[in-house]
């Protein structure tokens, strides 16, 4: 993630699921460790990365300032906030930087499944922050500086792919729809959408950074 200076960081990659992120990271030359909660989820992260282990994102089992980055990609929501940044900033060795991708706002009035599944909206805007929110609990955090910036991505699908993502529930909320509206969305696609699918993916990627250590202007240092 450009925003992020990440490439050739020691970089810790915070809810790293399978390892996806992580391996394109160390790819790229960074030094790259991963925590993750499930240990399904570690041990198939292993296969991209070793240094992987299992921990809640609340409880990181390294100690004070030891990256230089972290990244927390569609993890935020998943999370005590208050508790996860502040130990995403222990971690960091000053002038560290964390960075947080997620969606935006717009992402969730936008989004192409919405007129199959009306209840998708609102549920995904009772779980994820505002640019404003996320700003504030940041610095609440320890980071010093935050920065916001908003991406969009286009993405395509075909119909079979389309449908099946969504029979196996492929996005969290899914999984909260009832039965009856699942059902009745699914029968809508089937009925109404074409081959191809062009849709667009609205990110919110916020880097918070610690401050640097002070420098001394003045008087002898040992």
């Amino acid at each position: 993630m450009r925003e992020g200076d990440l490439v050739g960081r020691r970089v810790l990659d915070i809810g790293c699921g399978t390892g996806r992120a992580a391996e394109a990271l160390a790819a790229r030359g960074s030094r790259v460790w991963g925590v993750e909660p499930e240990p399904e989820m570690a041990a198939l992260a292993r296969e991209r990365v070793s240094m992987v282990k299992v921990a809640p994102a609340e409880r990181l089992p390294f100690k004070d300032g030891w990256f230089e980055r972290a990244l927390m990609w569609l993890v935020v929501h998943l999370v005590d906030r208050p508790r996860a940044l502040a130990e995403a900033a222990r971690v960091l060795a000053p002038d560290g930087r964390l960075a947080v991708g997620t969606f935006h706002p717009l992402h969730f009035e936008r989004y192409w499944l919405n007129r199959f599944f009306p209840s998708l909206e609102e549920l995904d805007r009772s779980r994820f922050r505002t640019p404003e929110e996320l700003s504030s609990e940041l610095r609440a955090a320890g980071f010093e500086r935050v920065e916001i910036h908003r991406l969009t991505q286009r993405a395509f699908v075909d119909r079979e792919t389309a449908i099946e993502r969504v029979q196996r529930r492929f996005i969290s909320p899914l999984q909260l729809l009832d039965e009856t509206e699942l059902e009745e969305g699914l029968a809508r696609m089937q009925a109404e959408l074409p081959d191809q699918n062009e849709y667009a993916l609205e990110w919110l990627v916020a880097v918070g950074s610690k401050a640097s250590l002070a420098t001394p202007t003045s008087g002898r240092v040992a």
